[in-house]
């Protein structure tokens, strides 16, 4: 088995893994680290899909997906975070009084 095939395989078993729990799961903040997960295996993909044998170099297109897509990750993550807390204070707010 070459390492593409192996690292293409972690890549797939991460993002489904992800995706299995993301469904599953009932708590938002599970789900939410299990989305990321999802994310870390796409990611994963598309690095291994960029790499190419010895003498034709990497592309560096799908690379710099990754990066754009790791800003992106980074930023959805706040925002569901920020919208979890919100919702975890209202219902505080609304059960006190």
């Amino acid at each position: 088995m070459s390492p593409d095939l192996i690292y293409g395989l972690a890549g797939l078993a991460v993002f489904g893994i992800g995706f299995f729990r993301a469904l599953t799961l009932a708590a938002p903040l599970r789900r939410v680290l299990a989305l990321k997960l999802c994310a870390v295996g796409a990611s994963f993909l598309l690095i291994v899909a960029a790499y190419r044998q010895p003498p034709v170099t990497a592309d560096a297109v799908p690379h710099a997906l990754v990066i754009t897509g790791i800003v992106v990750m980074v930023s959805a993550m706040a925002v569901a975070l920020a919208l979890i807390h919100r919702i975890a204070v209202l219902e505080r707010e609304r059960s006190d009084g």
